[in-house]
C-alpha cells in the first residue's frame, strides 16, 4: 500500500527550517534542564517513599499538606492521580524525600503519614493502597544502570552501522537518535514530569524505533547511489526519502495512534511511559528525514571542499 505516489518533495531544500526547529526544542529542553526544572527524577532514581492514598471523597490538596505538617511530615509532595476509573479525582500520591539511608527511616516516614491521615480524616475514609520505598543506594545504582543502558545501546548501533554501511552512516544515525533522546528528556523537564524506570524503557524503545526508521532511509539511499553514481547526492537523498515516505507514514502513524490512545486512556501508571513514546515517535520519525539524511549531504560537501571523493560511498556489501 502506498499513500504517496510520485512524490517529489525537496526535503533538503528545507534543511534550514528543520535545523531551526531542532534548535528551538533542543535549546528549550537544555535550558529547562540546566536552569529551571533540571531532570525530574522519580523515586526509582532519587530514593524515597511514595504512598498512594485513596479517599472516599474528593480530597483537598491544601488540607492534606496541612495534615502532613501537623503530623511532622515536612517537604512532602502531593500529586493528584489521573486514572481512567471512576475514582480518578479521589486518589493522591504522597512523596517523601530521603531522610536517612536506613529502612527504619522509610518505615517511620510511612507511619507518620498514616498517623497524620488517621488524625485529620475522621469523617472521610483514607486508605493506603500502595507504598513504594527505594533506598538511596538502590536509587543511585538504578540511575547509573539506566545511563549505561542508553550509552551501550547507542555504541552498539554505531558499531553495527559502521560494519553494515559506513562510519558516516552510523555517526549520522547516532546523532539523530541522540537528538531524539535530548528532546524527549527536555520535554519531561519542560513539563516537570518525573523520569522513572518505565520512562527509561520507553526511551530505549524509541531509540530502537528511530534507528530502524533511519536505517530504512539509509538503505534506500545506498541502493539508489549504486545505480545513480553521477547524480548529485542531494537529489538521490531526496528521492530516497520520497520513496520511503509511504512506509514511514504507515508504520509511524499507526504506532503513534496506538501510543496516543495509551497516553490518553492508560492511566497514571503508564502516563510517563506513553508520554515518552508519543514525543519520541514524532521526533524520531522527523529526525530520520530532517537530521540524519542531511548529515550525509553535509559530509559529502565537506569532503568536496577538502578535495576528496565527491560521492558518498555506497557502503559495504554483506552476504546474506
Amino acid at each position: 500500500m502506498e499513500f504517496f505516489k510520485h512524490t517529489n518533495i525537496d526535503w533538503l531544500g528545507k534543511k534550514w527550517y528543520f535545523l531551526g526547529f531542532s534548535l528551538i526544542f533542543s535549546v528549550a529542553g537544555l535550558l529547562s534542564i540546566l536552569f529551571w526544572h533540571g531532570i525530574p527524577q522519580g523515586v526509582d532514581f532519587t530514593g524515597g517513599t511514595q504512598i498512594r492514598i485513596a479517599f472516599d471523597q474528593t480530597p483537598n490538596e491544601d488540607h492534606i499538606r496541612q495534615a502532613m505538617d501537623q503530623g511532622g511530615v515536612h517537604d512532602a509532595t502531593i500529586q493528584r492521580v489521573s486514572d481512567p476509573s471512576g475514582h480518578a479525582a479521589n486518589k493522591v500520591i504522597i512523596g517523601l524525600p530521603i531522610s536517612s539511608a536506613t529502612d527504619q527511616a522509610h518505615d517511620a516516614g510511612r507511619e507518620s503519614v498514616e498517623r497524620a491521615l488517621a488524625t485529620n480524616y475522621h469523617d472521610s475514609k483514607a486508605t493506603v493502597e500502595q507504598v513504594e520505598i527505594v533506598g538511596p543506594t538502590a536509587g543511585r545504582q538504578l540511575q547509573k544502570q539506566a545511563g549505561l543502558a542508553t550509552a551501550y545501546s547507542l555504541i552498539g548501533m554505531l558499531i553495527y552501522l559502521w560494519f553494515r554501511f559506513e562510519l558516516i552512516y552510523g555517526v549520522a544515525a547516532v546523532v539523530a537518535v541522540f537528538h531524539d533522546t535530548l528532546i524527549t528528556i527536555g520535554a519531561f523537564s519542560l513539563t516537570n514530569q518525573e523520569i522513572t524506570l518505565t520512562v527509561i524503557a520507553a526511551i530505549l524503545t524509541l531509540i530502537g524505533y528511530s534507528m530502524n526508521d533511519t536505517i530504512v532511509v539509509f538503505d534506500r539511499i545506498r541502493e539508489n547511489l549504486a545505480t545513480s553514481r553521477r547524480e548529485p547526492l542531494a537529489d538521490v537523498v531526496n528521492r530516497s526519502i520520497n520513496q520511503t515516505l509511504s512506509r514511514t507514514v504507515l508504520t509511524s502513524g499507526l504506532t503513534f495512534l496506538t501510543v496516543l490512545c495509551l497516553y490518553l486512556f492508560g492511566g497514571e501508571v503508564l502516563h510517563g511511559f506513553s508520554f515518552a513514546l508519543v514525543v519520541g515517535i514524532l521526533i524520531g520519525t522527523y529526525s530520520s528525514i530532517a537530521v540524519a539524511a542531511p548529515m550525509l549531504v553535509a559530509y559529502q560537501e565537506w569532503r568536496t571542499r577538502r578535495g576528496k571523493a565527491a560521492t558518498l560511498p555506497t557502503g559495504k556489501r554483506v552476504k546474506a
